[in-house]
């Protein structure tokens, strides 16, 4: 199941959940109303907005027990013969399918073809650092390139949304604590990244860091070790890798972290970007206004966001 944070590009209203098949956005609210009402249920539709929220940020706090009941949705609109109300994805707007994670944990030189690109060590641990939330953005939104950097890069990473409160877990049942896949765009900036030893002023600007076009629920991805990572500038290839290559997996990952922080439902990890990378090209190819980057991950699919110069 897709799940997209979307809304009407006219009479926008509130960002809602809802799931995609072929190009049409189906409410999973409204599906899952439907679906308590043919289960002769209907005083539970009084509740609804507790049992599955309709907001996005309210849907993925729930985490696994709201994905379960849009599954449960999923699976009575596809088989049912009544007519359901959907909506075509061009007469949307769609949003961060995740809009307000309470953490954004990100990890750096995760690849070891990257850490050499970039004349780096092999790390013995996951090198973690954050970014906030003004920094993201969605799939059919503008990254806004500050006139604080002339060196933004672009980095393609498998992103996992977390599906239920993890803290001190197993990387064995590690895979179990996840709500989803969906792909993110760490864009950077070099020159402000490098200027400390701290990265966090080069990974964090305002509205740079595109994150969708959609959560891919963790049982369609099953397992995330082989999946095909790619990026694209203005149509030619710059990253192409697979997460077959990643020093430390996502179930370490998820073990490393959630000894030191509890995650919660909704939480997002970036995970590393590969080899391919403006910053290490001869000459250094960074972003500029106009560009067009494309994200491309298996299983999940495509992400495209034009580059804007912000002018002070």
């Amino acid at each position: 199941m897709k799940l997209v944070s979307y809304k009407f590009k006219q009479n926008p209203g509130d960002l809602r959940i809802g799931f995609i098949i072929n190009e049409k956005v189906y409410d999973i609210q409204e599906g899952y109303r439907q679906l308590l009402i043919f289960k002769q249920e209907k005083d539970l539709t009084n509740l609804i907005d507790t049992i599955l929220p309709a907001d996005p940020n309210e849907f993925f706090s729930i985490g696994k027990g709201a994905i379960d009941r849009a599954t449960e949705a999923y699976n009575y609109i596809m088989v049912s013969d009544s007519p359901f109300t959907s909506f075509h994805q061009e007469d949307l707007y769609l949003s961060n399918p995740v809009p307000n994670p309470s953490k954004i944990m990100c990890v750096g030189k995760n690849y070891a073809d990257h850490v050499a690109e970039m004349k780096g060590d092999v790390p013995e641990f996951p090198v973690l650092f954050a970014k906030f939330n003004n920094a993201l953005i969605g799939p059919e939104d503008i990254i806004e390139k500050s006139a604080a950097t002339n060196k933004l890069d672009y980095e393609v990473e498998l992103a996992v949304v977390i599906g239920k409160e993890a803290t001190h877990v197993s990387k064995e049942e590690a895979l179990d604590y996840v709500g989803g896949y969906t792909i993110g765009n760490d864009i950077s900036a070099r020159d402000l990244q490098k200027r400390t030893p701290q990265w966090l002023q080069g990974k964090t600007m305002d509205r740079s860091t595109p994150i969708g076009p959609w959560v891919v629920t963790a049982d369609e991805i099953g397992d995330p070790s082989s999946l095909a990572v790619r990026s694209y500038v203005n149509g030619e290839e710059r990253q192409s890798s697979n997460t077959s290559h990643l020093i430390f997996d996502v179930p370490y990952l998820i073990e490393f972290i959630s000894n030191l922080i509890t995650l919660k439902p909704g939480d997002i990890i970036l995970t590393g970007t590969p080899d391919g990378v403006g910053f290490a090209m001869d000459p250094p190819q960074f972003l500029n206004d106009g560009d067009v980057v494309m994200m491309e991950i298996e299983a999940i699919g495509q992400m495209e966001n034009k580059v804007k110069e912000m002018i002070d």
